[in-house]
């Protein structure tokens, strides 16, 4: 087998959201979000857990950090919770939140492991979306103010930031069908929510320019390929409509100031218009793209569907979650950015899979699956890096096992395992190929 070795300072990380990984839910100080009351809604979430203790890292981060060091991670991204630090989402701050903030990132910094900050992982204030939330056009303001605390608390030692992780995710989820907080289902509505997300990306990013802060500013989404379902003409012709939706509802507008064609095409009033302003701050320079890829879509025609396609069935073998196994997405996406939108660089910001563990009498867990899994994207990765895409860092989805939103605890991604009744945590096989890979800068070449 051949090592095959990537670039001098590739960043090896993991990647973690705040609601699903620190508890504290209504520890010092910290106001609710969404989630908070979402989770805590009988009948949304599969098996009725929440995340008011999830992993326990507001108490346990040291040991956590502890563990990352011996993985020899370089990185590791997490969200803050805005009502943590903001109870509101505008106004007093809550300055016992910044703390923990504070405490996580120099932690992180004396073990080596270079802190990157989502600004927005799900989490609004409740408080906010009793003022209409996203499809509040003020929210974006307030998100902007919160970003500019967050730069001026923690940008004298954090140098990367993203403004929101996979903000298409909630406008759909959140908005349009209901599946995930804060459990609206209504479409038109969605797409006022992405408005406001885009323009609170733009503030975001304004602000840390305008903060006297160094560091690099980007955003992470899903930008799944979209292959069709069967090769007729039909299911050929709806692959662009569904690329358009599901890869450039949110670029297009940062990099070209305006939605897709084909979604003005199909949606036409649905979608809102930005004003010459709001073109401004959204098309705001960014650093980088962050590529959250899991699978593939397939897309078949469906002309009674807004946008004229839908999801296919999978042909491939799939992870717990359903989702095809098709590591070639990574090299896919990664080449699709840099052709399409030139980003000075690309990011690999969550890749991972969900499968059945199974753990020994001490908690150990041997999963070769998620091992050859994260190993056969990696290849993939390694493979864009030869055709010229300027990927700098890997983050693995995810660090811990943790409650995965409407499936709460029964679904597993983590490197390491979590006994959410002791809070034992045990890294698993792949954990410590990762930490190995991380160490050596290289995976082994071994047939995919």
């Amino acid at each position: 087998m051949a090592k095959l070795d990537f670039p001098q300072g590739f960043l090896w990380g993991t990647i973690q959201s705040a609601y699903q990984i620190e508890g504290g839910w209504n520890e010092d100080g910290k106001g609710p979000s969404v989630w908070d009351e979402f989770a805590h809604t009988p009948g949304k979430i599969l098996t009725g857990d929440t995340g008011d203790v999830a992993c326990d890292h507001y108490h346990r981060y040291k040991e956590d950090v502890a563990i990352m060091r011996s993985m020899n991670l370089g990185a590791y991204a997490f969200s803050i919770n805005w009502p943590r630090v903001i109870p509101e989402g505008k106004g007093q701050v809550n300055e016992k939140g910044f703390d923990f903030y504070d405490r996580l990132v120099d932690e992180l910094i004396a073990a080596e492991i270079k802190p990157v900050i989502m600004l927005h992982h799900w989490e609004l204030p409740l408080a906010l979306h009793r003022e209409g939330g996203w499809p509040n056009p003020d929210t974006a303001q307030w998100f902007g103010e919160y970003a500019a605390h967050c730069f001026r608390r923690l940008g004298d030692r954090v140098s990367m930031w993203a403004t929101f992780n996979e903000p298409n995710l909630v406008a759909e989820g959140g908005y349009m069908y209901g599946r995930d907080a804060p459990g609206i289902s209504d479409i038109p509505t969605g797409f006022r929510a992405a408005h406001t997300m885009l323009v609170a990306h733009g503030l975001a990013v304004q602000a840390l320019r305008s903060s006297g802060r160094d560091g690099e500013i980007g955003i992470m989404l899903d930008a799944f390929p979209c292959h069709p379902q069967t090769d007729s003409e039909a299911d050929r012709a709806a692959v662009p409509y569904a690329e358009a939706q599901k890869r450039r509802w949110f670029l297009d507008p940062i990099y070209f100031g305006d939605y897709p064609v084909l979604m003005r095409e199909r949606l036409g009033d649905l979608l809102p218009e930005f004003t010459p302003e709001q073109r401004g701050i959204v098309t705001s320079p960014i650093d980088y793209i962050g590529e959250n890829i899991y699978s593939r879509f397939l897309v078949r025609a469906a002309p009674e569907e807004p946008m004229g396609w839908d999801y296919g069935d999978r042909v491939l073998p799939a992870t717990q979650m359903g989702w095809e196994i098709y590591p070639r997405a990574i090299r896919e996406t990664a080449n699709w950015l840099h052709e399409t939108y030139s980003p000075p660089a690309v990011y690999v910001t969550e890749n991972g899979a969900a499968f059945e563990d199974v753990p020994d009498e001490t908690g150990y867990v041997d999963d070769e699956q998620r091992r050859a899994f994260l190993r056969d994207h990696l290849i993939e990765g390694h493979r864009a890096i030869g055709d010229g895409v300027p990927l700098k860092g890997w983050f693995v989805w995810a660090l811990l096992d943790n409650f995965e939103w409407e499936f709460g605890y029964s679904r597993r991604f983590g490197l390491v395992r979590v006994d959410f009744e002791t809070l034992k945590r045990t890294i698993k096989k792949s954990g410590k190929w990762y930490a190995e890979v991380a160490r050596s800068n290289s995976v082994d070449s071994e047939e995919t």
